[in-house]
This record gives C-alpha cells, sequence and structure tokens, in this order.
C-alpha cells in the first residue's frame, strides 16, 4: 500500500488479465530444466538456468512496477489493504511450515534415526555404528562402504556468533526506520533502510566465507552423512531466505526515495518488515539447535 492524492479508491480493485504469472511460469521451466541437467552434469545446464533466472527477474520487475503503478493510481483501498495483510500473513504461515519440517526431521533424526541405528537389531546390519552426534565420530556415519569422509563439525565461534548479532542489529535498524516513517522522517527512515540492507549483506557475505571455511578446512560438505545434509538444508534455505528479504528492504528503500508511503499507508513497508523479523526469529532458533546442541 501506498499513498495517493487521486481521489476515493474502488469499492475492490480487481486488476485485468494479467501475462505474468505466465511469463513467470515460463522462466522458472527453464532454471528447474536446467538445474535437473547440471546436476547431471550436462554442459548446457547451467546456460538454461542462467537464462530462467534472468527472465524471471525481468517478469519481475515488470510485475512489480505495474503493481506499484496501480498503487500510486490510487487503485487499493482499506480492503485491498486486508486482502494484502492476510495474503502476507498466510505467506509466512508456510514459511514457518517450510522450515518446521527441517526442524523436525533434525529433530527425528537425533532423537530416533541415529538413536534407532545403534540397537541390538541394526548392529547386526552395522557392525561397530555409534550412535552419537554429531556423526562425525568414527563408525557414526552409518557408512559401512566408508563413502562419508572425516570431517569436522561447525561449532558457533565465531563467524554464527557474529552473523546471530548482525542480524539481531538488523531488526533494531529495520524497527527504527519504521518509527521515522510513522514520525514521517523520510531522511532517517532511509538511513536506517540502507543500514538493514548493508547488515543483511554483510550476513550473506559472512555465510559464504563460513561455507568456504567449511568445505576448506573442516571438510564439511553437504554429503558429509546425516549431519552435513541437514546442516547445509537449514543454513542454506535460512541464506536464501535472507536474499530474498534483503531484496524486498531494497525495493521498499528505493520506492522509499522516490516519495513513496505515508505514515497512515505503508503496508508494502509493513510486509516486507514482517518478513524480515520472520528471518530473524528462525536464524535465532537454527543458531541454537543447529550450533549449540
Amino acid at each position: 500500500m501506498s499513498n495517493t492524492s487521486q481521489g476515493p479508491a474502488p469499492y475492490y480493485f480487481v486488476p485485468s488479465p494479467s501475462r505474468h504469472p505466465a511469463m513467470a511460469a515460463f522462466g522458472l521451466f527453464f532454471v528447474l530444466l536446467g538445474a535437473g541437467q547440471w546436476v547431471n552434469d550436462s554442459a548446457w545446464g547451467k546456460y538454461s538456468v542462467m537464462f530462467g533466472l534472468a527472465w524471471f527477474l525481468v517478469v519481475l520487475y515488470q510485475w512489480f512496477r505495474d503493481s506499484v503503478g496501480e498503487s500510486q493510481s490510487g487503485q487499493y483501498g482499506a480492503r485491498i489493504d486486508m486482502s494484502f495483510r492476510w495474503s502476507m500473513g498466510w505467506f509466512i504461515f508456510s514459511e514457518v511450515m517450510f522450515f518446521g519440517a527441517f526442524f523436525g526431521a533434525l529433530w527425528w533424526v537425533r532423537n530416533h534415526s541415529v538413536p534407532n541405528l545403534g540397537d541390538f537389531e541394526n548392529s547386526l546390519i552395522w557392525p561397530g555404528f555409534q550412535a552419537v552426534w554429531p556423526s562425525n565420530a568414527t563408525g557414526a556415519t552409518a557408512s559401512p562402504a566408508g563413502i562419508v569422509e572425516p570431517f569436522t563439525t561447525m561449532t558457533p565461534f565465531w563467524l554464527p556468533t557474529i552473523n546471530t548479532a548482525l542480524l539481531l542489529s538488523s531488526g533494531v535498524t529495520l524497527t527504527i526506520a519504521h518509527h521515522a516513517l510513522l514520525a514521517n522522517d523520510r531522511a532517517k527512515t532511509l538511513r536506517f533502510m540502507w543500514l538493514t540492507v548493508l547488515l543483511g549483506v554483510i550476513f550473506l557475505g559472512v555465510q559464504g566465507y563460513e561455507y568456504s571455511h567449511a568445505y576448506r578446512d573442516l571438510n564439511l560438505k553437504l554429503s558429509s552423512g546425516v549431519y552435513g545434509s541437514t546442516f547445509f538444508m537449514l543454513t542454506g534455505f535460512h541464506g536464501f531466505h535472507v536474499l530474498i528479504g534483503m531484496l524486498m528492504l531494497t525495493f521498499i528503500t528505493l520506492r522509499l526515495s522516490k516519495g513513496h508511503f505515508t505514515p497512515e499507508r505503508h503496508f508494502g513497508f509493513e510486509g516486507a518488515a514482517w518478513y524480515w523479523h520472520f528471518v530473524d526469529v528462525v536464524w535465532l532458533g537454527l543458531y541454537v539447535v543447529v550450533y549449540w546442541l
């Protein structure tokens, strides 16, 4: 939602038929097709992925431009605002379920799968298996063929702790920006929004360095048994969500610099802030469960 001076909005705005969903699906088709071929060592797979992503980003730009134009022209009233709020709420709920599945998988592996593999019956199949967590001890990977190379687990010091401080700080700067917008202090809002975006970029840089450290120094990979797979799935998907949230905040900040939003009407800002705070909360859970326990 944004400000408008074009008169009263319609009772409920219904957009005209759009090409954007079909065009976005077209781009995603090439992303999925190329990814499937890339992981199977087909040379053209990566080019298909890059083409699909470029196509998808162009479609998103056009789609967002049209939506912003509709908002700025006064088409979005109170009922559209409520629709957006419900939609964003359900979207974040779906993300809660998404991460809940991965946290649940980690809990099940640690408390059921690994202990059960160490019982008497399974000792006949995997003699010498050690039912311990993390699964980096000798014989703890349930890999009789020895295909899992020795690795070292990731500790909370210091990169994950630095990233925790970065994300918590970004939540504070975003809240300050929100209060500045409510006070109609646009200059302060912009300063703290750009600071929030910068903290998100630094977080991604630190996580990229952490992954490099894991592969180079710890020999910790996605193939490092159940520990490696759960570690990279949880932290990797969270990092992807940080990237999406950072792009959302960047887009909102650019709109703020163009004079969009008012203290009374700024759900576009609020929706992005909801998502960013959700990402912060997920990281706190991940930081405790993955790095400490």
